[in-house]
């Protein structure tokens, strides 16, 4: 059984390095705190994460810092029509052996590294999004008949356009629920584009320092499991979560008649992990019921889809996510 006091101890010697670690990254990626620590507490739950924003704000700067800060080895893939599932995965090349023979080679592919990222994942095919499936959700890949483990920790951080659709194939439900958290990138304010405009067009950049080691990050990810979370923090969870499924007995008439389907227990286990995370990045030792609310949009949103006539009005879904739950957090106040 784990000492309460050795635990309180290791959380807070993570959560200082942790603060280091989003210094290193803010200071390159200026302006967009919220983005920064929704990225960095899905690498601490051992997650995967979607990135959605306009070209130019700064994603793939963003994981690139990430993966120098946290010490990763990474990849990256330019998802393309004509990309196939063998230039993710891998292949095999039949080859002359020593002896005089002929011998099949595997050669591994840019998905064997420890953090991958699928820069405008919607642009290829659905065949080759679904060579992502098994690597995201088993940590392994099949390759002719061979399992093969992937690097640990492995990652995936997938960037996406929100308004260049055309020849794009939208994700499919079960990819779209493995990653752990959508997280949208929104436009700087003035002052954080000024910030950006000195930063980034003089002659010399600040030097990015490694803070993390793969290894410690997966100890981080073994401590992040083991912190407390309270009764009232898992009924928060269960209640949000079971609010936007249009067929559960506590769901509104808004949410029957907005939602054509709602979040499943992936969204729950999200939860549990990412409340955990973001108290930690707080300098919290223990999530509590307002993280939830405060996470609910990246939890929910690609777990979810409006119905055809919620479509047709023009309906947002993260604007219904916000009013559900404020009404939920009114009518526990009212309580």
């Amino acid at each position: 059984m784990t000492d309460p006091d050795s635990l309180l101890g290791e959380i807070e010697t993570l959560g200082e390095k942790l603060g280091q670690a989003k210094a290193a990254i803010t200071h390159r990626f200026i302006g967009q705190e919220r983005v920064v620590d929704l990225t960095l507490a899905a690498l601490l739950c051992g997650g995967h994460a979607l990135l959605i924003g306009l070209p130019g704000l700064g994603k793939t700067r963003l994981i690139e810092t990430l993966s120098t800060v946290m010490g990763l080895n990474g990849n990256r893939v330019q998802f393309t029509p004509d990309l196939m599932p063998a230039d993710i995965l891998g292949s095999e090349i039949l080859e002359k052996a020593k002896s005089g023979g002929k011998e099949f080679r595997f050669v591994p592919g840019p998905i064997f590294c420890q953090l991958l990222m699928a820069d405008e994942i919607n642009r290829a095919s659905p065949r080759t999004q679904s060579a992502l499936l098994q690597a995201m959700q088993e940590k392994k890949v099949t390759v002719a008949g061979e399992d093969r483990a992937l690097d640990e920790p492995f990652h995936v951080l997938a960037t996406q356009n929100p308004i260049e659709q055309e020849g794009t194939y939208p994700l499919p439900e079960a990819q779209l629920d493995r990653f752990l958290v959508q997280i949208d990138v929104p436009y700087p304010d003035r002052e954080t584009e000024r910030e950006i405009l000195l930063s980034t067009t003089g002659v010399v950049e600040d030097e990015l320092k490694q803070i993390f080691t793969a290894e410690e990050l997966i100890a981080a990810q073994q401590l992040l499991r083991r912190m407390p979370v309270g009764e009232s923090v898992m009924e928060r969870i269960l209640d949000i979560v079971r609010a936007f499924r249009p067929d559960d007995e506590t769901a509104s008439e808004q949410v029957k008649d907005v939602v054509a389907w709602g979040p499943g227990p992936r969204a729950a286990q999200a939860f549990m992990m990412m409340t955990r995370a973001w108290a930690l990045l707080d300098g919290r030792l223990a999530p509590s019921a307002d993280d939830v609310a405060d996470l609910a949009g990246p939890v929910l949103s690609h777990r979810m889809a409006l119905s055809f006539a919620a479509r047709a009005r023009g309906d947002n879904l993260g604007q219904l996510i916000e009013n559900i739950v404020a009404t939920a957090d009114s009518n526990e106040v009212a309580a």
